[in-house]
C-alpha cells in the first residue's frame, strides 16, 4: 500500500497545533499559580486521586507503550507482549511497597525518603547519579519517537523535528512547572485511551470482533511461531533479566514517584495508583491488538520501510483502517503522548538538580523560594538541550527497546535503595550510596558491553555481555552491595532513626497521640 506517511499532513498539522496552542494555553494558567517551588514541583499537593491516576497513566504511557509496543508486536508477535505485562506487573509493588511512606516522608523526590534517615550529601549525590542516567535512557527513547512523528508529519528533517519537540516542552515546564504538567497529562492520557479504543475497534471490526481470528491470520500469514515466545528474547536468561527490570524499575522511576507528592496524603496516593493500573491495563491490552492489526494489514515489510524501527506501526494502522484524517489524529495523539512524557522526565530531572543537588548540597537547604525557582528552571533549560542532543544521537533505535534499558538501571540505581530504607532499619548512609552507585555504573557498563551497543550500534562482531539486559546481574548485586557494606560497617544512630521515623513512614503520623 501507498501511505501519505513521510508527506506533510494538513489534518495532523491541524491536530498538532491545537494541541500545541491548547497546552500552552493551561501553561499561561499555570504560570499564575506557579509563585513557590513547592507548586513548581508539586502543584502544591491539590491533585485528586482521580486527576493523579491519569497524569500516572499519562506520564507511564509513553511513546515506548504507543508506538513501540505496537512496532515491537508488529515485528516479532508475542514477544512484544513481554513489555506490556512487565510494564503492568510493576504497579502492585508500587502501590503496596511505595506509593504510601513515600508520600508520608518525602517532599519533592524519593531520594527524600532516603536523606530522611541517612546522611543528605552522601546520599543525594548518589540519588542524583542514579536518577540522571534513568532520565537520560527514557529521554532518548521519547526524543527518538517524537522526531520521527514531526518528520513524517511536516516533512522537515529528523534533527529539526527534535529540535521542535525540545523546544515546546520547554516553554511549558519552564512556566507553567508541575501544575501544567499535570494537566498536560490527564489531557493526553484521555486522547491516548480514546484514540488507541478507536483504532482497535476499527481494526478488530475487519475480523468480525474476534481476537482469535485476528490472530489466525497472523498465524498464517507468518507462520505459528507469532503465537509463541522466543523471536524478540530468545534467550531464557535475558527473558527473566528483562522481566525483573520491568517490573521492578517502575518503583525506581524517579518522574513517576514525583507524582505521589502532588496529592495531599498517602491514602489519596495509593487510590491514584488503583486509577492509574486500571488505565494503563486497559491502554495495554489494546496495543497487543494494534500490532498484530499491523502485522497482518500493513505488513512487516512496509512498517520497516517506513522506520526501521518498527515505531510507525501504529500510525501506519490508523491511515489503514481510517484513512489520512485517522493518521492525522493518531499521529496528533502520539505527539501529545511524547510531549507529557518529556515534560514529566525534564521536570523530575531539574528536581534532581536544584533540591538534591543544588538547595540541599550545595546550599546545605539555606536557599529561600525564589533562588529554588530559578535553579529549577536553569536546570530544565539544561535537561531539554540535553534530551535534544540524545534524540539527534540515538535515531534509528526501537523506543520500547531503549525505555527497557531505563527501566533496568531504575530498578539497578533507585529501587534495592528505597525499598531497604523504607523496610529495613540496619540500611546505612554508606549502604545505600554504595548500593545507587553500584546499581547504576553496572547497569550502564553491562548495557554498553552488551549485544544492543557492542553489535546493534557500534556494529562489532560480537559483545562482552551476552544479555541484552543487565537486570538479572545488577539488580541483585545493588541489593548485595546495601546489606553487606550495612552489615560490615553498622551506625547505631542510623538505626535508632529509622525507629523514630517508623511510625510516620508507614502511618503518616508521627506520634501516637496522632493515633487517638
Amino acid at each position: 500500500m501507498t501511505s501519505a506517511i513521510g508527506e506533510p499532513n494538513a489534518i495532523a498539522i491541524t491536530f498538532f497545533l491545537v494541541f500545541i496552542v491548547l497546552s500552552l494555553g493551561i501553561t499561561v494558567w499555570a504560570s499564575r499559580k506557579t509563585r513557590t517551588a513547592e507548586h513548581f514541583y508539586t502543584a502544591g499537593k491539590s491533585v485528586t486521586a482521580f486527576q493523579n491516576g491519569l497524569a500516572l497513566a499519562g506520564d507511564y504511557m509513553s511513546a515506548a507503550s504507543f508506538l513501540g509496543i505496537a512496532g515491537l508486536v508488529a515485528l516479532s508477535g508475542f514477544d512484544g507482549l513481554i513489555y506490556s505485562i512487565g510494564w503492568l506487573v510493576g504497579w502492585p509493588i508500587v502501590m503496596f511497597l511505595i506509593a504510601e511512606p513515600l508520600r508520608n516522608l518525602g517532599r519533592y523526590t524519593f531520594a527524600d525518603v532516603l536523606a530522611a534517615r541517612l546522611r543528605q550529601t552522601p546520599i543525594r549525590i548518589a540519588a542524583a547519579i542514579g536518577s540522571l542516567a534513568v532520565i537520560a535512557f527514557y529521554l532518548i527513547a521519547q526524543m527518538v519517537g517524537a522526531g520521527n512523528l514531526i518528520r513524517l508529519l511536516f516533512g522537515l528533517p529528523y534533527e529539526a523535528a527534535v529540535v521542535i519537540v525540545g523546544a515546546v516542552m520547554l516553554a511549558y515546564v519552564l512556566f507553567g512547572g508541575m501544575i501544567a504538567t499535570t494537566w498536560v497529562q490527564i489531557i493526553k492520557a484521555v486522547l491516548l485511551l480514546g484514540g488507541a479504543t478507536l483504532l482497535a475497534l476499527m481494526v478488530l471490526s475487519r475480523f468480525d470482533f474476534n481476537p482469535l481470528a485476528l490472530f489466525a491470520q497472523a498465524s498464517d500469514m507468518y507462520g505459528a511461531s507469532v503465537l509463541s515466545p522466543g523471536r524478540q528474547v530468545s534467550d531464557p536468561i535475558d527473558a527473566v533479566s528483562l522481566g525483573l527490570a520491568l517490573m521492578l524499575g517502575t518503583a525506581g522511576l524517579p518522574h513517576i514517584l514525583m507524582r505521589f507528592y502532588t496529592v495531599p496524603d498517602a491514602r489519596t496516593a495509593r487510590t491514584s495508583v488503583g486509577y492509574a493500573t486500571a488505565f494503563i491495563g486497559f491502554f495495554y491490552l489494546l496495543t497487543f491488538v494494534l500490532g498484530f492489526g499491523a502485522m497482518v494489514l500493513i505488513g512487516r515489510d512496509a512498517i520497516t520501510g517506513i522506520d526501521a524501527g518498527g515505531n510507525m506501526a501504529a500510525p501506519l494502522l490508523a491511515e489503514a483502517v481510517g484513512g489520512t484524517p485517522f493518521l492525522g489524529f493518531i499521529s496528533a495523539v502520539a505527539f501529545a503522548t511524547i510531549l507529557a512524557v518529556v515534560a514529566g522526565l525534564t521536570l523530575s530531572g531539574a528536581a534532581t538538580l536544584s533540591h538534591d543537588l543544588w538547595v540541599s548540597v550545595v546550599r546545605g537547604a539555606k536557599a529561600d523560594q525564589r533562588e529554588q525557582l530559578v535553579v529549577a528552571r536553569a536546570a530544565t533549560v539544561l535537561l531539554a538541550a540535553v534530551s535534544i542532543l540524545l534524540g539527534i544521537a540515538f535515531k534509528g533505535q526501537n523506543v520500547a527497546y531503549m525505555v527497557g534499558l531505563a527501566f533496568a538501571i531504575a530498578a539497578s540505581a533507585n529501587f534495592p535503595a528505597l525499598v531497604l530504607s523504607i523496610f529495613w532499619k540496619r540500611l546505612t548512609t554508606a549502604g545505600a550510596q554504595s548500593s545507587m552507585i553500584v546499581g547504576t555504573v553496572s547497569a550502564l557498563l553491562l548495557i554498553y558491553l552488551s549485544p544492543t551497543i557492542q553489535v546493534d550500534i557500534l556494529h562489532n562482531s560480537g559483545a562482552w555481555f551476552p544479555l541484552r539486559n543487565p537486570g538479572i546481574v545488577s539488580i541483585p548485586l545493588s541489593f548485595v552491595v546495601a546489606i553487606g557494606v550495612s552489615l560490615l560497617w553498622p551506625v547505631a544512630s542510623e538505626a535508632r532513626r529509622f525507629a523514630e521515623l517508623e511510625r510516620q513512614l508507614h502511618l503518616g503520623v508521627e506520634s501516637a497521640d496522632e493515633l487517638t
